[in-house]
């Protein structure tokens, strides 16, 4: 026997231990993995995921620095693949972390994978981590931080979100509707408890490809502003809308939503998706910038994702810090209602969509994988997996309560302390 087959042996060796003092009975049935010489763990039956490793040093790669970031990076720079449901993953990992919770658990685990080979190799890849330059939350910043994300490619946004291109969480009858339906539903929703009229003013901050303001100029009759950050989404919006022959009617306009002039009122603003790039600190001034734009009666309609008010901060610099959303923030929902009101907004209703954006999710992450081939025409391996891994990894989370998302309806009273609402929601839900 060669000496580098007896070493891989003992890297084999090695790796059958690490993976027995790792997960253990944890894995619940579920897990299997196969080692990149064919080897595989616990047995030969079939299991709903299995952690393919490239490589002798990819248990090293994944754990040995025990956090969050070398774990996905480990998997974005393909040291070990993912075969199966993604999203089942994220449930070992928070069992992985309760089993290794002890210092001494994790010094002898430690020293296993230190007898395993480093990670060699490329380890890097066309988009590589975020880096952001100057004050966090900056209007320039927050250009940065948006562009990274999304001036990634029209078309590979194309191939996982609906015809309409609505990157936000849909609104299902039942776990069957289809995503089209689900994103019509969740506009013609946002129009509803806006109560839109024609003739009146729309404002649409962080519009995306412009599908609320379509939607709402075609359907409504308004006339509909949205403003965002990404170059690329302004040409593509626009021409949808020149398509549509509605460019009369609505637009979609590179600006940020500090940059909005306060001359002309608007009748309604709407934010979906975009709540999260504003950050807890700049809450108030989010706030009193919205309350400058709205007419007196006006209403405003706030959609973002939101962490529970209970978890801990994480403290460490995250795969979504990195990869995903750098500088992204997702508050409690008191800390939002509580800015809302302090900036003058009456709130009228709050709606929490959490189980729609799982359902959502998960429709964009089989179309992601069933488009991966023509993927990377436009991305590279690593950067369609950020996104694999990120979209996976928020279902989990939305189904695990850890993430939450609402819908906030706030209402600006005029100096009498008239609404303008009507005293039920039955028009909401009216065919």
């Amino acid at each position: 026997m060669s000496t580098l087959t007896t070493t891989d042996t003992r890297y084999v060796s090695t790796s059958l231990r690490l993976l027995d003092d790792l997960f253990g009975h944890d894995a619940g049935g579920e897990l299997a993995v196969r080692l990149w010489d064919g080897t595989r763990w616990p047995d030969d039956e079939p299991r709903a995921v299995t952690l393919v490793l490239k490589h002798p040093g990819a248990l090293r790669a994944m754990f040995s620095t025990g956090s969050e970031l070398a774990l996905s990076e480990a998997y974005l720079y393909d040291d070990f693949d993912i075969e199966g449901v993604v999203e089942n993953v994220f449930d070992l990992a928070d069992a992985l972390a309760k089993r290794t919770s002890g210092w001494r658990r994790k010094l002898s685990v430690l020293a296993d994978l230190r007898r395993l080979p480093p990670a060699g190799g490329h380890r890097s890849g066309g988009r590589g981590p975020a880096r952001l330059r100057g004050r966090q939350h900056s209007v320039e910043r927050d250009r940065e931080a948006v562009r990274y994300h999304y001036d990634v490619s029209n078309d590979f946004y194309r191939l996982f979100l609906d015809s309409r291109m609505v990157y936000s969480c849909g609104y299902f009858e039942t776990a069957a509707t289809d995503l089209d339906a689900a994103q019509l539903r969740k506009l013609d929703m946002i129009c509803r408890k806006l109560r839109l009229r024609p003739g009146m003013r729309l404002l649409d901050v962080g519009c995306g490809w412009g599908g609320l303001v379509l939607h709402a100029a075609q359907a409504y009759g308004v006339d509909a502003t949205g403003i965002t950050l990404s170059a690329p989404q302004v040409e593509l919006a626009n021409q949808r809308i020149a398509a549509a022959g509605l460019s009369g009617a609505c637009r979609v306009e590179l600006r940020d939503y500090r940059e909005v002039k306060e001359d002309q009122g608007y009748d309604a603003l709407v934010s979906v998706g975009m709540f999260e790039h504003v950050g807890l600190k700049m809450l108030p001034g989010y706030f009193e910038k919205a309350a400058r734009l709205l007419k007196r009666g006006g209403v405003f309609l706030n959609h973002g994702i939101a962490s529970r008010a209970n978890d801990p901060a994480w403290r460490s610099l995250s795969f979504s810090d990195t990869y995903v959303f750098p500088d992204g923030e997702t508050v409690p929902i008191n800390a939002t209602l509580r800015a809302a009101e302090e900036a003058g907004f009456e709130v009228r209703d709050v709606e929490s969509l959490r189980e729609h954006y799982a359902l959502t999710l998960r429709h964009w992450v089989r179309r992601l994988e069933a488009g991966h081939d023509q993927a990377l025409h436009y991305v590279d391996e690593p950067t369609y997996r950020v996104w694999r891994l990120y979209m996976s990894g928020s279902a989990q989370g939305f189904r695990s309560r850890r993430l939450n998302v609402y819908q906030a309806l706030l209402a600006f009273p005029d100096s009498r302390g008239a609404s303008g609402l009507p005293l039920t929601r039955t028009d909401w839900y009216a065919v």
